[in-house]
C-alpha cells in the first residue's frame, strides 16, 4: 500500500519539512481519492471531527488577531486608494456620501462616527493623483504584510516550515497582494456604486434608470465571484505547499465564505440592537466593533483553511498514505527553513561549548591543584 513520511511530532520544523520534501507524494497523486464523492462517508467525519480539535490545537483564535492587526493596517492606505480613484474620476463626493451609507446600514452609529471624518479628509484632500500613487504604493507594500502573515498561519495549518528565500517569497507575496488588492478594489466598488452615485455615473455614461436597475441585481453575483477569488488566491498562494490542483472553490472556502457571512449578519445585528460599545468605551466604540468584526472574519479564513487541510488529509488516509500525524505534501522550498536550521545548530554547538567550558572552569577553581598535578 502506498505510504508517506510520518513524524513523531508532525510541528511543522525544517527537518520535517525537508523530510517531506524527499518523502511525501505528490499533491495529485493517482491513490488519492480525486473528487469529493470519491471519499468515503468514514473519511469525512474523521476530516470534520478533526478540523474542530486541529483548529484549536493551532491556536487559530491568536493568529487570526495577528491577521487582524495586518488587515488593520491595509484598510486606511487601501481606501485612500478607492477614494482618489474616485476623485480623479469627479465623484468623490458622492463616493463618501455612499461609503458612510453603506457602513451605517451594515454596522452601528459608532463605527460610522469613527470613519466619517477621515473617510472625509480623503476625500477632499488635493493632489488626487498624488494620493491615487501614494494610497496604491502604501496599500500593496502593508497588505503584503497581512498576506504574509497569512501565508505563515497556513504553513502552521500544514505543518510545514517556511522555506522558500526572501528573493522568491517576498516577490510572490507582493504579487499575491496586488491580484487581492484589485479584488478587493473591485468589491469595494461594486458596494459603493449604488443609489445616487450609481444614477450619476449612469447617466455620465448615458445610461438610463433601466440599467442602473439591472446593474443594482446583477453586482450580486459579480460580488460573490470576487470573495470567491480571493478566498482562492489566498488558500493556494500563501502556504509554503504543493497544493492539489488549483480550485476557484473548495469546501473549506465554501464553508469560510458561508460562516463569515452568517457571523457578519448576526454580529451586526447583535451591535445595533444590543451592544453598547459607546458607552462602554466612548469615542473608540466604533473602533472595538471593527476590529471584532476582522476578527470574526479571519476566524472564518483560517476555519476553512484548517478544514481543507484535513480534507488533505482525510484522501491521504483513504489512499493508505501515513498522514495521522501531519498532512504529507511536499513544501514548495527548503532553502531558507535549511538555513536557519543550520544557524539554530550552531548556535546549539556554541552554547554547548560554552557549557562545557564553564564545567571545566567550575571544575578547577573547585580543585585548584588538579590541573598542576594531573595524575593526583
Amino acid at each position: 500500500m502506498p505510504s508517506g513520511t510520518d513524524s513523531h511530532a508532525g510541528n511543522g520544523n525544517a527537518a520535517e519539512t525537508a523530510a517531506k520534501a524527499r518523502h511525501a507524494p505528490g499533491p495529485d497523486a493517482e491513490s488519492k481519492p480525486d473528487s469529493p464523492p470519491d471519499m468515503h462517508s468514514r473519511s469525512w467525519k474523521y476530516a470534520a471531527k478533526r478540523s474542530i480539535r486541529e483548529f484549536s490545537r493551532k491556536k487559530c483564535t491568536d493568529m487570526a488577531a495577528s491577521l487582524t492587526y495586518f488587515a488593520m493596517l491595509s484598510i486606511f492606505p487601501a481606501l485612500l486608494a478607492v477614494v482618489s480613484l474616485l476623485g480623479v474620476a469627479g465623484q468623490a463626493e458622492n463616493m463618501t456620501r455612499n461609503i458612510l451609507s453603506l457602513i451605517q446600514e451594515l454596522a452601528s452609529k459608532e463605527v460610522v462616527e469613527t470613519l466619517r471624518q477621515p473617510i472625509e479628509q480623503l476625500a477632499s484632500a488635493p493632489s488626487a493623483g498624488l494620493a491615487l500613487i501614494a494610497g496604491l504604493l502604501g496599500a500593496l507594500w502593508s497588505a503584503s504584510g497581512y498576506v504574509g502573515a497569512f501565508g505563515r498561519a497556513m504553513n502552521q495549518i500544514y505543518e510545514v516550515a517556511e522555506g522558500r528565500p526572501f528573493y522568491k517569497l517576498r516577490p510572490l507575496m507582493l504579487l499575491l497582494t496586488l491580484v487581492l488588492l484589485v479584488a478587493v478594489s473591485v468589491l469595494g466598488m461594486l458596494l459603493i456604486v449604488s443609489g445616487p452615485l450609481a444614477q450619476a455615473l449612469g447617466n455620465a455614461m448615458g445610461l438610463g434608470e433601466g440599467a442602473v436597475a439591472i446593474w443594482n441585481i446583477a453586482k450580486w453575483p459579480v460580488i460573490v465571484l470576487c470573495a470567491i477569488v480571493l478566498v482562492a488566491v489566498l488558500y493556494y498562494g500563501a502556504p509554503n505547499v504543493k497544493q492539489p490542483k488549483f480550485r476557484w472553490i473548495s469546501l473549506g472556502s465554501a464553508i469560510a465564505l458561508l460562516v463569515l457571512a452568517v457571523a457578519t449578519v448576526g454580529f451586526f445585528f447583535y451591535v445595533s440592537n444590543f451592544g453598547n460599545y459607546n458607552k462602554t468605551y466612548g469615542a473608540i466604540g466604533g473602533v472595538i466593533v471593527l476590529l471584532l468584526w476582522l476578527w470574526i472574519v479571519n476566524l472564518s479564513l483560517l476555519f476553512g483553511a484548517v478544514f481543507d487541510a484535513e480534507a488533505e488529509r482525510g484522501r491521504q488516509l483513504q489512499a493508505g498514505i501515513a498522514a495521522e500525524r501531519s498532512v504529507q505534501l511536499p513544501p514548495r522550498d527548503t532553502k531558507a527553513s535549511m538555513k536557519q536550521e543550520e544557524k539554530e545548530e550552531q548556535d546549539i554547538s556554541d552554547g554547548r561549548q560554552l557549557r562545557f567550558a564553564s564545567e571545566l572552569d567550575a571544575e578547577e577553581q573547585a580543585d585548584p591543584d588538579s590541573r598542576r598535578n594531573p595524575e593526583s
